[in-house]
C-alpha cells in the first residue's frame, strides 16, 4: 500500500484555513485532517473526538512527557498538540493527512517529517483580514487587537513553507489548494509503488 502524504496547512486567524481544509476533505477523497488534543474548552456546538480532543493540563503534560506529539504548542494561554501515533496510521494505511497548525508547529513537525508539503493561506489584504476577525461578533476590540497583532506575526514566516494560497474568491483558493494535492499524488516518490506492476509491464 502507498503510504499517504503529510501536510501542513498553516495561517493566521481569519484567513480562511478551517473552511478550506474542511470543504477540502469533504470534497477530496483519500484526504483527512488531524484531530489535535488539546486544553481549551470546549466552545459551543464543538464535539470531543470530532473537532479536537479536550483533555486537562495535567494529561496533555504526560503526554508531552511521553513524546506522544508530533508537535505541541501553547496559543492564546491554551495547549494544543498533534498525535504522533494517529497520524502515522493514518499515512500508513494511505490517506493524505493533513495538520492545521500554526508556524511553530510546522516547524517542529518539517524537523521530524522533512517530506511533509507545507501550505501557508494568505489573506488578500490587512483590510479584509481585520474585517474577517471583526465580523465574528464574538470578540471586544481589544481582543481583536490582540489576535490582529498575532495574525501578522503569524505572516511574517510565510517564507518558510512551500506554497502560498491567496483566500480572496473562496472557489479559487479551494482549487488552488486541490490541485496541490493533486499534484504531489503524481511525484515520483509517490507513484513507485503505486504504479510498479505498469512500470515493470512498460520496460519489460
Amino acid at each position: 500500500m502507498t503510504a499517504g502524504i503529510l501536510y501542513i496547512v498553516a495561517a493566521p486567524s481569519g484567513a480562511g484555513k478551517t473552511s478550506l481544509v474542511k470543504r477540502l476533505v469533504d470534497t477530496t477523497p483519500g484526504v483527512v485532517v488531524s484531530i489535535s488534543h488539546t486544553t481549551r474548552p470546549p466552545r459551543p456546538g464543538e464535539e470531543d473526538g470530532a473537532h479536537y480532543h479536550f483533555v486537562t493540563d495535567p494529561a496533555f503534560e504526560a503526554m508531552r512527557a511521553e513524546g506522544a506529539f508530533l508537535e505541541h504548542a501553547r496559543v492564546f494561554g491554551n495547549r494544543y498538540g498533534t498525535s504522533r501515533a494517529a497520524v502515522e496510521a493514518r499515512l500508513a494505511a494511505g490517506l493524505d493527512v493533513i495538520l492545521e497548525i500554526d508556524w511553530q508547529g510546522a516547524r517542529q513537525v518539517r524537523a521530524l517529517a522533512p517530506a511533509s508539503a507545507t501550505v501557508f493561506i494568505l489573506p488578500p489584504s490587512r483590510e479584509t483580514l481585520r474585517q474577517r476577525l471583526a465580523c465574528r461578533g464574538q470578540d471586544s476590540p481589544e481582543t481583536i487587537e490582540r489576535r490582529m497583532a498575532a495574525a501578522l506575526d503569524e505572516l511574517s514566516h510565510y517564507a518558510e513553507f512551500d506554497y502560498l494560497v491567496v483566500n480572496d474568491q473562496f472557489s479559487a483558493a479551494l482549487e488552488a489548494l486541490r490541485s496541490i494535492v493533486i499534484a504531489n499524488r503524481q511525484r515520483r516518490e509517490a507513484q513507485l509503488t503505486r504504479q510498479r506492476e505498469l512500470l515493470t509491464a512498460l520496460l519489460s
